[in-house]
């Protein structure tokens, strides 16, 4: 018999039902590590929050209400440690910060998770990492998260317990749009705009600029003049269209802070009360309660920016390439069809080294020298 998940835990991860249950089952007897598999976007982030709560949680079973599984759901309980990479890997530094991570007591319970994101960027540092995943403190529990598994990691991989998340398609997409009261119609645009990236298609579904940046995108070819000048001029403005597409986030994120503040003054005043309010240590304690969470919140707020503006930058390739192929399907001699073939292969060329995190404008500035260069050879 399968177990259900709880109401209120998981239920930001749509079509992954198999992960959904393996992940609420585990959480009874958890053991040292657990390895979420699939592409972007299929829900792995949101179901390691989760699946955290659920471990930390003294509910029996975890409901996803108590104070423990709120704190975790928002990113801000300090025995869930989120570590992502700062560069184009995860490096040597920050895998011995995991170790040292790993290896301190839990601040407030039994259990401290540990959420590694990207494993699938570890390389050379994978070394330093398996012997720490193999054998951590029995107080902490390892979630990573991957893509895929490169076979240098295969051996960190089989120390762990493997979940596989499968890709969604369009239509769960759109559906799990339209649940959520976006029209239909709307829905299954987004749902095709969104790289098959859930996460993705809800922001944009709050998004009012979004058909505005597509169609700047789309425009991009016609303005190429073969200049530098141009290009640059381009590149400037497509920079400006990735820092409006971090709005409908901002906006989000002003809310979390506002609830953070509002929970932390209450948390705070009932401290005070229940100790006179007279107290120094009262007093201290009150001003603790207020700041409470808030590095977590920033941190996370952070890489949430950084993964948004490197998204919409996918997209607008995406839809830049797009352009070009159309451009392919309609040339007339050959010519005309190598110079949209190239124009592509640089576009994809620049999707794939988007993961070592290259400079937005220097890169599309390069890009857009290219791509006029190719048009005037053409």
């Amino acid at each position: 018999m399968t177990t259900s998940a709880p109401s209120r835990l998981f239920g930001d991860v749509v079509g992954q039902e198999r992960a959904v249950a393996a992940l609420t089952a585990a959480a009874a007897r958890p053991v040292h590590a657990y390895l979420l598999v699939g592409p972007p976007g299929t829900g792995k982030a949101a179901a390691a929050r989760s699946f955290a709560a659920s471990l930390l949680c003294r509910s029996t079973p975890p409901d996803g209400t108590c104070d423990i599984c709120r704190r975790v759901l928002a990113g801000i309980h300090p025995d869930v440690v989120d570590v992502e990479r700062e560069g184009a890997s995860i490096s040597i530094d920050t895998a011995r910060e995991v170790t040292r991570v790993s290896s301190t007591s839990p601040l407030e319970g039994e259990r401290k998770v540990v959420v590694l994101h990207d494993f699938h960027l570890v390389r050379e540092s994978g070394p330093a990492l398996l012997k720490t995943i193999e054998e951590p403190p029995a107080s902490t529990v390892f979630v990573i998260l991957a893509e895929y598994i490169p076979p240098e990691l295969v051996t960190i991989a089989s120390r762990c317990v493997r979940v596989d998340f499968e890709a969604l398609s369009s239509n769960q997409i759109a559906d799990a749009l339209e649940s959520s009261g976006v029209d239909p119609d709307r829905a299954r645009q987004l749902a095709a705009a969104s790289g098959g990236r859930l996460d993705r298609a809800r922001l944009l579904a709050a998004d009012e600029g979004f058909e505005e940046r597509r169609l700047a995108w789309l425009s991009v070819p016609s303005r190429l003049d073969g200049t530098g000048a141009t290009a640059a001029i381009v590149a400037d403005e497509l920079v400006a269209l990735l820092d409006a597409s971090v709005a409908p986030l901002s906006a989000r994120h002003l809310a979390e802070r506002e609830a953070l503040e509002e929970r932390n003054a209450r948390a705070a005043a009932v401290s005070g009360s229940s100790k006179g309010g007279r107290s120094r240590g009262a007093g201290r304690a009150a001003k603790a309660l207020l700041g409470a969470g808030f590095k977590e919140l920033e941190e996370r707020q952070r890489r949430e920016v950084r993964r948004q503006r490197t998204d919409e930058l996918r997209a607008g390739l995406a839809a830049l390439a797009g352009a070009y192929r159309e451009r392919l399907a309609a040339a007339t001699g050959t010519t005309a069809a190598s110079a949209a073939m190239e124009s592509v292969d640089a576009i994809d060329q620049l999707g794939k080294d988007l993961q070592y995190n290259p400079g937005e404008l220097l890169a599309l500035q390069a890009l857009l020298v290219r791509l006029g260069t190719i048009r005037r050879r053409g």
